[in-house]
């Protein structure tokens, strides 16, 4: 590990000497010393200074941002040469977006968990724009989300696993009694929808565009469950997974709305950056859902 890049990585991060000293075990000279070979090295100035303040310049925002990715590599070469000696373990961070993170993921670490205990994982949930950028910048393992398609460089995503979408509102709503809705119909009603950015946002802007349903009014939640909960309460109506609401369903609490073209499918996928080496536990757990049968029951 580079000591003076980790110095100042944290120095930038606490905006602190002695906070970043601490942090890291170290004497506050040991710190001081170690950014200023730094500054030497690269023959700049990376922090501006002051009895009150330490913040990043221009080069140092240069220098911070690399410096960033140098580490995290630092550690991944670490990780990987450590599982050429060992069995499995350590540390393992996923991320997923909310349908799968929320509904399914813990049932599967459960089980992956039993398989091989001495990997530890970490779960971020978070939505799909959000999961896939931090694979990309290596802040995650392995990312869980909803549909295939990705807009960042970097990584690449394989589809693992069926989702079925569809139309719901709560079982007293009008619309339940209905054995078939209409666009128009669909499109007089009020719309909950998840913020963009969301796999389940993108999968409800392509069915309203589709089927050119237009709806008068719309509000957007970045829970689903508040977007259940709303739903459940006759707020509206929304396009949401089976995996989501597949006890509602049962508790007959919500009625799926059929309509021209539903149910909809759409594909869980697992997001890596595009690599020769991932962790063992990485691949141990990618095979691991590739393994799975997930069915709605």
């Amino acid at each position: 590990m580079d000591q003076q890049l980790l110095a100042f990585v944290t120095v930038a991060e606490e905006q602190n000497f002695t906070r970043a000293a601490e942090k890291l075990h170290m004497s506050q000279p040991a710190i001081s010393q170690h950014i200023q070979n730094l500054e030497q090295r690269l023959d700049v100035k990376l922090l501006d200074r002051t009895n009150k303040y330490v913040r990043l310049n221009k080069a140092g925002e240069v220098a911070y941002h690399h410096a960033k990715d140098i580490l995290g590599l630092y550690s991944q070469m670490d990780r990987l040469i450590q599982d050429l000696k060992e069995d499995a373990s350590g540390s393992l961070n996923i991320g997923a977006s909310f349908t799968f993170g929320e509904y399914v993921l813990p049932h599967v670490i459960a089980d992956f968990r039993n398989k091989y205990p001495k990997i530890t994982p970490t779960i971020s949930i978070e939505n799909t724009h959000t999961v896939v950028g931090q694979v990309a910048r290596g802040e995650l393992d392995i990312g869980i989300i909803e549909g295939k398609s990705i807009h960042e460089g970097g990584v690449e995503a394989e589809p693992f696993a069926e989702d079925i979408v569809v139309v719901v509102a709560s079982n007293h709503h009008p619309l339940a009694r209905e054995e078939f809705a209409t666009p128009e119909q669909l499109a007089k009603e009020h719309w909950i929808i998840r913020e963009k950015g969301s796999g389940t946002r993108e999968i409800t802007d392509h069915v309203l565009k589709t089927y050119g349903i237009h709806p008068k009014t719309m509000v957007e939640y970045s829970s689903t469950q508040v977007i259940k909960e709303s739903v459940e309460a006759g707020l509206g109506v929304a396009l949401l997974s089976k995996w989501v609401i597949r006890k509602e369903l049962m508790w007959n609490t919500l009625r799926e709305i059929p309509f021209t073209g539903s149910p909809f499918e759409r594909q869980f996928s697992i997001v890596l950056r595009k690599s020769d080496f991932h962790t063992k536990a990485t691949q141990l757990f990618r095979e691991f859902l590739h393994e799975q049968s997930f069915t709605l029951i």
